[in-house]
């Protein structure tokens, strides 16, 4: 069989694979998830971290086990607004650490704040819990450390769309990087969803989130655009855009999933022993990264691709009437 009938044989067998004709749906799914984040926010706010709003820390030393949960019910009973409580030890001894945090612009009064201790002393009796540490952190501190995330995310944004760029001009150079970054958008915007809908503290943690599945995601859409850019080499113009990426999307499909799964498995690993263990602060970076790991496959293979097209295509339209 010749090299052509073989190409020939392969387009007619990628006709039945068509990524980019399901771009209405593809599209729709992110647009659902906006509406429905700014629907929650709206209506119940969001989790903002003390890290970001300023407010009150509050470290209690405790004795046997208690449960954060019934720390957290009982202090928000108290009506001064929402609590996060965490726990940690000392690496150089056997205390342990129960962390209590008001995430406000005014922080706490020194009279609640005592209200709060003496109320943990009363309910938890058996644990010897005990006022280590209190502080109230300036709204004006959160403000600064937040502009300073967004600055580094920004920073993040820019330095992707030059290297996609200059490695791909060949595929339209900017463009290119700007629809790889419009994906890399998607992906920002569910992990805030997730943050969102199951009420995590939008935090230091937040923004590693964030920044780690932005990694990962434009290293998905790298691997496609590489396979666009060679079998553009390759055919020629033998197959029109639409057909580049869906062939590109079905060659890197077996190999971005398997990758994904191999990853997403170890963090669900991390998501269950956080659960068992009682391990919050774990538990608020395992499970946005796997959501968000689920999120980057789903971008890479759906939305970078279509979005390129969907632009080559209206350019040539306009090309046309001209």
């Amino acid at each position: 069989m010749s090299e052509n009938m073989k190409k020939t044989k392969n387009k007619e067998k990628n006709k039945n694979f068509d990524i980019v004709s399901k771009k209405n749906i593809f599209i729709t799914v992110p647009i659902v998830i906006l509406a429905a984040m700014l629907i929650v926010t709206a209506i119940f706010g969001a989790e903002v971290s003390i890290e970001f709003k300023g407010g009150t820390i509050m470290t209690y030393s405790y004795t046997g086990d208690i449960e954060i949960n019934a720390v957290k019910s009982e202090i928000e009973s108290l009506g001064y607004g929402n609590a996060v409580v965490t726990k940690g030890s000392a690496f150089n001894s056997d205390i342990e650490y129960v962390n209590v945090t008001f995430a406000s612009n005014e922080g706490l009064s020194p009279e609640q704040q005592h209200s709060v201790t003496e109320l943990l002393q009363e309910k938890f009796v058996d644990n010897s819990i005990y006022l280590e540490n209190n502080q109230n952190v300036s709204p004006s501190t959160g403000v600064r450390f937040f502009i300073k995330c967004l600055v580094a995310l920004g920073f993040s944004f820019i330095l992707f769309i030059i290297y996609i760029a200059f490695r791909f001009k060949k595929l339209g150079g900017w463009s290119t990087g700007v629809f790889a970054l419009l994906a890399l958008l998607v992906d920002v915007m569910v992990i805030v969803a997730t943050f969102i809908f199951f009420r995590l503290p939008i935090d230091s943690i937040f923004m590693a989130v964030i920044l780690t599945i932005m990694g990962y995601s434009i290293n998905n859409t790298i691997i496609i655009y590489d396979r666009v850019r060679e079998n553009k080499t390759l055919y020629g113009t033998r197959l029109n855009n639409r057909e580049l990426v869906n062939l590109s999307v079905k060659q890197s499909l077996v190999r971005t999933i398997n990758t994904t799964v191999t990853t997403a498995a170890a963090v669900l690993v991390l998501c269950i022993v956080a659960v068992i263990y009682d391990v919050n602060t774990i538990l608020n970076f395992a499970f946005p990264m796997l959501v968000g790991l689920l999120s980057g496959v789903y971008t890479s293979l759906c939305l970078s691709g279509t979005f390129w097209v969907m632009w080559k295509e209206r350019r040539t339209a306009g090309d046309t009437r001209k």
